[in-house]
């Protein structure tokens, strides 16, 4: 820290002040004490102000103006701004060189506050001679013995501490400490602070009992001088809880941090950077600890109160923007920690410069981000800069640079390039050794490490004494209770395992997991993972109770996890969440149907793991957003009105980007909607956490009793066989679970993914023109018949309902359409309808009023030409037609005429006659027209659909992969914004319709094509119009798999309706509309009555 003088110099009192020197000496007093509180950008005024009267009464060359100048040197480097303060610095230096005599204490304290801003910015070669100068200037002046020569031996001790010359900064701590009790007696609070500084030097190097010693001398001593309420103090708790987090003591680590915190907040106030660091402090033992959760709003808010604080720029600031990146990465959030990384990084440039440690600790950490997304050729030369970066500042020999060739060596054995990562393995291992001694926690890690490599290589016999050395020495370091000795019993364990010494490796998990129990509590992912592997050890030894009692446990850990993970964040980053659970997703399955097809325990935990995370996300936005609209709190209104408008606008944005706009304008005002759009659905997210009780886990029990009788649901999965012996897996498989009113669920491995998928390919083929040969569509539809269904049909007993529950390209395919042995279509034996997953069943227990009558939207005016209006004679299907419309779905879609529809306009006055509503069609088949309506009985909309299935741009695919839902939507009235004369674009996208407020609509029915299809998500399903009018909440959705007929559409559209006024059943008068359009004439083709499939609630409307 620098020294500051704030008050005028002692030897040039004046003794008649003017008024003016009066007024600077208040400011100058006004600005320490606002230093003190931290409002560094409030006192830097008036530091300024004081200096300008200094400099206009007292001249350019004083000793009141040097100490001004060193003031306002210091607030700028309180607020990093580095450059500012460096000449301030050097003028104060020498203009006291030139004043004052040459060897002068004035001089010795410029020289040591430069020196502390070179060591602030890294350049430790430029602050090491300015420390030694400053020290032996007040060694000659003062004497050998002052308190002075001992801060200047403490400065140097701790810039050999940065450095990681440790054996060269300890005696210095000492002579420091010795010369403060000479000289201030036993008992001062610079004592205690250098009892403090030494105590923090044996914590870096894992000397943890000395350490604790000295910090609670240092604590109580404090306590004796200063009372039980000082800033000093919370520091000193600060510093006790920091060395209680680096040896696992998290409950004693809490309590002295929340004591530290709040004793911060009654003396500095809500506002302080002090007070901010130790929020960011508790935040990273939450984070050690699992507690996401709650580590998060601390991160937060310690990055908007050093903002706020500090400004915008500011080398702490750039570190919590580093810790936050940090969580997202814990938690596989990876999307949201790169562009915080970057952020980082950029600002350290900025600020620090090129070269600083912390510039190199950036770019290592970008490197692991990047090492755990498999982007393998980012990670080797970030790693590389990294550790060059450090050897040019910190030397050849720092702890920073063995930890660098570690990762790097990491990096080397993930790749399997063994021979590359041993020799760096070995190097940071003896580097550790020297630096740190042969007893550290960093030593053990590298021992544990190199371990592991041999592990991989086979080289069983060298990698168990190292595995024993490593967990020997974290008992000692770090006592018998710590996480990384669970780390240890449980890499030991790994061990066993691969030689097949499994009696060995057995109680050695079990005592990792019981650790990780009592240290990080019960709902812990690191307990999660100790549960899962015992699964896996007890799974390879063929004792499978012992195998699914243990996974029971582990997965309902991460289920507990992922209810409290969900609320948090933006849409993607809860896909991104999931995937890292995707192992634990398919392990399940693969035990149960792989090895042990006929266990009923088995069979229960792969079906309820399916059910609980299959369509999560959708599940999560559809429930969080019905929530909001029936709240009656301002807030959540207001919420909803952004969200809706952020929608639009990114959509108007996307899909039809201004001419004049310059494409790096463009790509800013993108980026600045999808920052907003996450920000937003992340406060959606948290304004839910009220309401969390009321998202239900589901279960097989809670599902199968909302089953009716005669029906049966299908549970589809697409999973990855697991081996458990060689730990090794199998390319995907698609599965199926059969789950009636009664009994046990019945698992069906269908096969691999490839195969199914190529018979789905042929069959969409097939289905999508009328031109295909009826040989070739029924061979085609028996084809894949065998491979996904006539496996089911054969437990379907009486079922002849059947709840289908599709995934990944079985979203794509019309069951119904499928042929049987008999070559009968599917239709006509079973009715379906179509579920995200079985967790559907559990909204149609909460039915919600319709608020309006039935809309119909149809036969929009798109303003073209005449003569491409005019299609009498040709065959107009409602999505762009492939060779006439070849680019309507790319980016400029508003640009691109598309023909009308005459056939939605029948349709839509039939289906209006029958409704007793007047549709609108024309110039009112708008965008508005549906925005504005309020949850209406029905929504009917009869106009052309489409899905954008590839991207110009890397800006365009980004843009994409984080709102899926921009890629399929509605073509309305006035999509050519010019002439629509609104702010509409006549684009609906799925995104919108996800905005719209359809909680109490009965029935949504989009006469269109395409409207079923989508970006596929394994885990989600499909990012679609259906999934869109889910999250609005509509109760059942009629859509479309393919370009459909005009003509036919309408005339299946107007006997639906027909059927559905009868009070059949939403899906039931589908199926019979089906049923007669097969056994007409004209529209036997399946082409024209399968492309419609039903979703959702099934039953009469009436009932529903």
């Amino acid at each position: 820290m620098p020294e500051l003088a704030w008050g005028q110099n002692q030897g040039y009192v004046l003794v008649a002040q003017g008024e003016d020197l009066a007024e600077a000496e208040r400011l100058n007093q006004q600005a320490f004490q606002l230093y003190q509180e931290g409002k560094y950008s409030e006192a830097i005024p008036l530091a300024e102000k004081a200096l300008a009267i200094r400099q206009r009464i007292l001249g350019q060359e004083h000793p009141d103006v040097a100490t001004s100048l060193n003031n306002l040197a210091a607030l700028y480097e309180s607020q990093g701004r580095y450059e500012e303060a460096e000449p301030l610095y050097r003028q104060a230096l020498e203009m006291r060189r030139r004043i004052l005599e040459p060897e002068h204490p004035d001089v010795a304290t410029s020289l040591n506050n430069l020196a502390a801003l070179y060591e602030s910015q890294g350049r430790y070669e430029e602050a090491e001679p300015l420390y030694r100068q400053a020290l032996q200037m007040y060694q000659r002046i003062l004497g050998q013995e002052h308190p002075h020569v001992a801060t200047s031996l403490n400065n140097l001790a701790g810039l050999y501490r940065s450095q990681g010359r440790y054996e060269e900064a300890e005696p210095l701590f000492r002579q420091a400490l010795e010369m403060w009790k000479r000289t201030l007696g036993q008992q001062h609070p610079d004592v205690a602070t250098s009892l403090n500084d030494l105590a923090g030097l044996y914590r870096i190097q894992g000397r943890y009992e000395e350490a604790e010693s000295l910090y609670r001398q240092a604590l109580e001593m404090m306590r004796r001088l200063l009372g039980q309420e000082h800033p000093s103090i919370a520091s000193s708790l600060n510093n006790l809880a920091l060395l209680y987090n680096s040896q696992g003591r998290y409950e004693e680590a809490e309590s002295l941090y929340r004591q530290a915190l709040e004793m911060m907040r009654r003396l500095l106030g809500q506002e302080h950077p002090s007070i901010a660091s130790s929020l960011n402090n508790l935040a990273l033992l939450y984070n050690s600890q699992g507690r996401y959760e709650e580590a998060e709003p601390l991160y937060r808010q310690a990055l908007e109160m050093r903002r706020r604080i500090l400004g915008q720029e500011h080398p702490s600031v750039a570190s919590s923007l580093n810790n936050l990146a940090f969580l997202y990465n814990s938690q596989g959030r990876y999307e949201e920690a790169e562009p915080l990384y970057r952020q980082a990084l950029e600002m350290r440039r900025r600020i620090l410069g090129q070269e600083h440690p912390s510039v190199a600790s950036s770019l290592n950490n970008l490197a692991f981000l990047y090492e755990r997304q498999g982007r393998y050729e980012e990670v080797e030369p970030l790693y590389r800069q990294a550790l060059e970066m450090r050897r040019r500042i910190l030397g050849q020999q720092h702890p920073d640079i063995a930890a660098s060739l570690n990762n790097l060596a990491v990096l080397y054995k993930s790749q399997g390039r063994y021979e590359e990562a041993e020799p760096l393995y070995h190097q940071a291992l003896e580097m550790r050794r020297r630096i740190l001694g042969q007893e550290h926690p960093d030593v053990a890690t590298s021992l544990n490490n190199l371990a592991l490599l041999y592990e991989s290589q086979g080289r069983y016999e060298e990698a168990e004494p190292l595995l024993r050395q490593a967990l020997e020495m974290r008992r000692r370091l770090l006592g018998q209770q710590h996480p990384d000795v669970a780390a240890s019993l449980n890499d030991l364990a790994g061990l066993y395992w691969s030689q097949g010494r499994y009696e060995e490796a057995e109680p050695l998990l079990r005592q990792a997991l019981e650790m990780r129990r009592r240290l990080l509590g019960q709902q812990h992912p690191d307990v999660a993972a100790s549960l899962n592997n015992l699964t896996v050890l007890y799974w390879s030894q063929g004792k499978i109770s012992l195998a699914i009692a243990n996974f029971t446990q582990g997965l309902a850990i991460q289920e507990a996890n992922l209810v409290y993970n969900t609320f948090a964040g933006f849409e993607r980053q809860k896909r991104d969440y999931l995937k890292t659970l995707s192992g634990t997703t398919n392990a399940p399955i693969s035990l149960h149907l792989n090895y042990v097809p006929n266990n009923p325990e088995a069979a229960n935990l792969a079906f309820t793991t399916i059910l609980q995370r299959k369509g999560r996300v959708l599940s999560f936005f559809a429930n969080s957003l019905q929530n909001l609209r029936q709240s009656v709190e301002p807030e959540d209104q207001k919420l909803l009105n952004k969200l809706t408008t952020a929608y639009s606008q990114l959509a108007n944005l996307i899909h039809n980007r201004p001419e004049e706009l310059p494409l790096e304008q463009y790509k800013a005002q993108v980026a600045s909607l999808e920052t907003e759009v996450k920000e937003l659905e992340g406060e959606l997210s948290e304004r839910n956490k009220r309401f969390r009780q009321e998202f239900q886990t589901p279960n097989r029990e809670s599902i199968q009793e909302l089953i009716p009788a005669n029906t049966a649901l299908l549970e589809f999965a697409k999973y990855q066989p697991f081996n458990p012996q060689t730990q090794e897996w199998a390319q995907p498989h698609y599965a199926v679970y059969i789950l009636t009113p009664q009994g046990e669920p019945q698992g069906i491995d269908l096969g691999e993914a490839e195969t199914i998928e190529k018979a789905i390919k042929q069959f969409r083929v097939a289905l999508g023109s009328p031109k295909t040969s009826q040989k070739q569509y029924q061979q085609s539809a028996r084809n894949l018949d065998k491979l996904v269904m006539e496996p089911v049909r054969k437990l379907l007993g009486d079922s002849k309902q059947i709840l289908l529950a599709p995934q990944a390209a079985l979203n794509l395919i019309p069951f119904e359409a499928l042929v049987d042995e008999e070559e009968r279509f599917l239709v006509e034996n079973y009715a379906f309808t179509y579920l995200t997953s079985g967790r559907d069943l559990l909204k149609l227990t909460n039915a919600n009023p319709s608020q309006e009558p039935p809309l119909i939207i149809a036969n929009p005016n798109f303003e073209v030409p005449a003569e491409i209006a005019s299609l009498d004679n040709t065959m107009v299907t409602r999505g762009e037609e492939v060779k006439r419309l070849p680019s309507r779905v790319i980016r400029d879609i508003s640009q691109i005429p598309s023909p009308s529809l005459p056939g939605t306009k029948e349709e839509a006055e039939a289906i209006g006659e029958k409704l007793g509503v007047i549709p609108l069609m024309n110039r009112q088949a708008t965008e508005a027209a549906i925005k504005n309506s309020n949850s209406p009985k029905i929504l009917h909309i009869a106009t052309h659909g489409f899905f954008k299935s590839s991207f110009k741009s890397e800006l365009e695919e980004q843009t994409y992969q984080d709102n899926p839902l921009l890629l399929s939507g509605l073509v309305l009235a006035g999509f050519r914004k010019e002439q629509s004369g609104s702010n509409e674009d006549g684009i609906l996208t799925a995104q919108e319709v996800s905005a719209l407020d359809l909680v109490g609509t009965k029935l949504v029915v989009l006469s269109a094509c395409d409207t079923g299809l989508g970006k596929l998500d394994t885990g989600e399903g499909l990012y679609s119009l259906r999934r869109a009018l889910v999250i609005a909440g509509a109760e059942s959705q009629l859509i479309s798999l393919w370009k459909v007929e005009d003509n036919a559409t309408k005339e299946l559209m107007i006997a639906y309706y027909d059927k559905l006024l009868a009070n059949q059943g939403r899906s039931e008068a589908l199926r019979q509309t089906q049923l007669e359009m097969l056994n007409s004439e004209e529209y036997a083709h399946p082409y024209y009555w399968a492309a419609f499939i039903p979703s959702g609630d099934w039953r009469a409307m009436d009932n529903g």
